[in-house]
């Protein structure tokens, strides 16, 4: 059953808390990090390869990720594991990837439809 938030409006802190949230997932460079890590743990070497990524960027955006709590790390000897922590990624992530796959097919469909005509 969906949650109907239009009885209860957002406070300005959860106002302000989404808007950080969507602020860390508007760069690129994180979702492609996020996308990388979905399938399961990968090291920052893992990453790079997956991303195209240099290693400090990488660093950089997978520290700003760790500092949201929404990927974690493990050491591994010399290595560490990147993970996703936060559940919601994947749920959030079905989301947009349907949206934007119902949006393209529609797209599509109307730029046949000018073509046959």
């Amino acid at each position: 059953m969906k949650k109907d938030h239009s009885q209860n409006p957002l406070s300005e802190g959860q106002l302000t808390e989404i808007a950080k949230l969507f602020n860390l997932l508007s760069e690129p460079a994180r979702l492609r990090l996020i996308s990388a890590l979905m399938p399961g743990p990968r090291t920052v070497g893992e990453l790079v390869s997956e991303t195209g990524l240099k290693q400090g960027n990488a660093s950089k955006h997978l520290g700003m990720l760790l500092d949201a709590e929404l990927v974690e790390r493990q050491k591994e000897g010399n290595f560490a594991r990147y993970s996703i922590k936060e559940p919601m990624l994947f749920e959030l992530c079905k989301i947009v990837c349907d949206r934007t796959e119902e949006k393209l097919k529609e797209r599509l469909s109307s730029l046949l439809g000018q073509a046959n005509q």
